[in-house]
């Protein structure tokens, strides 16, 4: 399994059977999508998901039901490329194994409704991969690698050290970083090396840089 980290939230799986794209937002350069096979989007907001970028590309999509209303309002076009998906789904998507992992965002404040949220575990090749989106909910089994959010408006540098030790990935990859500068992103990094346990290791990749 190949993974390349894309802008803000946004990742590549290369799977056994074909390119996966995960949450390709409005952070997120079009060119993620080349040569994909398929998308996974895991909420409606515009950092995981931008309609203009599939008005260019055939590439078919599953994400929740949310998502899929967003995408017939704004780019109707893509309409009938979208597959809804609900928690507990167990799919194939391009040849890789895909669970999709819970069903709300995490809260950003007490006084906003939830929106939906799923992630997704992939498997391929013997390897998997989890992405929450915007939610600190477990993959609720062994993962090789964590997706793990490291800043948000939503989101506490403790409560992500937090999230990362509960899932135990050996190896976590920071996504969801446009948020701070690279001085916040540093701090985050100096924490997660100080306070992980032996055996998960915590990296950072710039766009376009493989895991």
């Amino acid at each position: 399994m190949r993974i390349t980290k894309f802008g803000h939230a946004c990742v590549r799986v290369q799977g056994d059977g074909g390119v996966v794209v995960i949450d390709p937002g409005v952070f997120t350069d079009g060119a993620a999508l080349e040569g994909a096979d398929a998308v996974l989007i895991t909420h409606e907001h515009p950092d995981h998901v931008h309609p203009d970028h599939f008005r260019g590309s055939g590439v078919p999509i599953w994400t929740i039901a949310a998502v899929d209303r967003l995408l017939r309002e704004q780019a109707p076009e893509v309409a009938d490329r979208v597959t809804v998906v609900r928690p507990g789904d167990r799919l194939e998507v391009a040849g890789t194994a895909v669970e999709v992992v819970g069903e709300k965002h995490a809260v950003i404040h007490p006084d906003y409704d939830r929106f939906d949220n799923s992630g997704y575990v992939l498997e391929s090749g013997g390897s998997s991969v989890y992405h929450p989106g915007d939610a600190l909910t477990p993959p609720g089994r062994e993962v090789d690698v964590l997706l793990a959010p490291v800043s948000a408006p939503w989101l506490k540098v403790s409560e992500a050290i937090d999230f990362v030790r509960e899932v135990a990935a050996p190896r976590s990859l920071a996504i969801h970083d446009r948020v701070y500068s690279d001085i916040g992103l540093d701090m985050v990094a100096t924490h997660m090396g100080n306070l992980l346990p032996a055996g998960q290791a915590f990296e950072r990749r710039e766009p376009g840089r493989d895991l």
